[in-house]
């Protein structure tokens, strides 16, 4: 793959995911939600890393803010702040008893206030990239 095939690859998922994410809060499974809502910031951060890098692969890690920051793209420090609060949903799916301690803390309206962060940081993210559809 070429290097504008990985990064469209990494934008078409993270609009898949985008989509998810809106099912699952509709659905109120806001725990996956919210580890979804990580992946689409993961994704257009990895996006950004093969864009700004010379390889095409980005490294094979979640952290949003080791990811970003190894790109030009630079975010707001309360963004970033933000950004380094969302890693802590990456660890949903592999933990179980983190999972349940995270279904007790976040519900509608916490989950809702957080997509709507994501929403604006991953505009501010795909306004960057070549537009896809």
């Amino acid at each position: 793959m070429t290097k504008q095939e990985h990064i469209v690859y990494w934008i078409k998922t993270a609009k898949e995911d985008w989509k998810a994410v809106q099912s699952m809060y509709n659905s109120k499974v806001y725990i996956h939600a919210l580890f979804f809502a990580h992946l689409v910031l993961e994704k257009l951060c990895k996006a950004h890393w093969v864009k700004d890098n010379i390889d095409n692969t980005p490294p094979k890690i979640h952290n949003l803010i080791t990811l970003i920051s190894k790109t030009n793209f630079q975010l707001p420090d309360a963004d970033k702040e933000f950004m380094y609060s969302m890693n802590q949903f990456q660890l949903e799916g592999r933990y179980p008893d983190y999972k349940l301690d995270l279904q007790k803390r976040y519900k509608s309206a916490q989950t809702k206030k957080i997509l709507e962060q994501v929403n604006n940081i991953r505009k501010c993210l795909l306004k960057d990239l070549p537009s896809v559809k």
